[in-house]
């Protein structure tokens, strides 16, 4: 018992161990370069350490890349094809129903133009697309492998996915003069933001991407080498929730407003009810196949 609580608390150790360093860094860094926030500088060297940090772990848990659930070059690109066919089937019904309760409304106050619409879904995408190839290798890929390893597959879906939903929200709101920063000024963000985990008003949306998490980490170990479709999928995901902001405003005084989170205006209790309804009918789906 006490080891699978250790195993579970490990990403906590490295995500303290990699965000104490960013704040370290963070800190020399606005030293040398001047006007730069350092609530940003210490976010972005987090997760720039966080993904230095697959390399070691690779390398510790005599992992290779088929390991990590990447295919070869062909499958891979023919399971981002699909996984982004998958999210747009998985997340659409989701946007036609705020649509219809009137909580996602259409922007007129833009004049698009054609060319204008297609830079902004091209932008929209190749930004989605770099999302992915991020926090996929990370959270479905060594994270929930070393997980899997010391843990049962279930509770290693279920913890993954409650540290890729946690780190959306480790981010401080206070933003500093650089006059007024020093070194233990990096070390107050830190507090704050790891304190930000216990702000009631996210909690819509952590359980949204918990369910995000859990949906992706069933379906990276549903499928051996799957690191593709979990990407395409998520890439989908990410690309609808940026062209709705883009093309819809959220009215958060419709009736069933309390369907989203003001985090994005997209995610909240809708999805993650919608999603649970996915997994539960996938499970029952298995089930039946196993019987037959």
């Amino acid at each position: 018992m006490m080891r699978s609580v250790f195993y579970a608390l490990l990403p906590l150790m490295v995500l303290l161990f990699a965000t104490t360093l960013a704040c370290l860094v963070g800190y020399f860094i606005i030293q040398t370069f001047g006007e730069l926030s350092l609530q940003k500088v210490i976010n972005k060297t987090t997760q720039v350490f966080l993904v230095l940090s697959i390399f070691p772990a690779m390398v510790y848990l005599n992992v290779n890349k088929h390991d990590l659930g990447f295919a070869s070059k062909r499958l891979f690109f023919k399971q981002l094809l699909q996984g982004f066919g998958l999210g747009l089937v998985s997340l659409l019904p989701v946007f036609m129903v705020l649509y219809a309760l009137g909580i996602s409304v259409i922007d007129n106050t833009y004049a698009w133009t054609l060319a204008g619409l297609a830079e902004k879904t091209t932008i929209a995408l190749l930004l989605a697309l770099l999302i992915s190839l991020i926090e996929e290798p990370l959270f479905r890929g060594i994270l929930l492998i070393s997980l899997t390893r010391k843990l049962p597959a279930i509770a290693a879906i279920l913890i993954s996915a409650a540290y890729y939903a946690a780190l959306h929200f480790i981010k401080p709101k206070t933003q500093l003069p650089t006059h007024a920063i020093n070194l233990s000024s990096a070390f107050q963000l830190m507090g704050e933001a790891f304190a930000n985990l216990l702000n009631p008003d996210i909690a819509s949306a952590f359980l949204a991407l918990w369910m995000v998490g859990i949906f992706l980490g069933v379906l990276r170990t549903q499928v051996n080498t799957s690191l593709g479709l979990c990407i395409g999928c998520h890439t989908s995901w990410v690309w609808q929730i940026k062209m709705n902001k883009t093309l819809f405003n959220t009215d958060y005084s419709a009736d069933y407003a309390y369907l989203v989170n003001a985090y994005d205006g997209v995610i909240g209790l809708l999805v993650a009810g919608w999603l649970m309804i996915v997994l539960l009918g996938y499970e029952g789906y298995q089930r039946k196949i196993g019987r037959a």
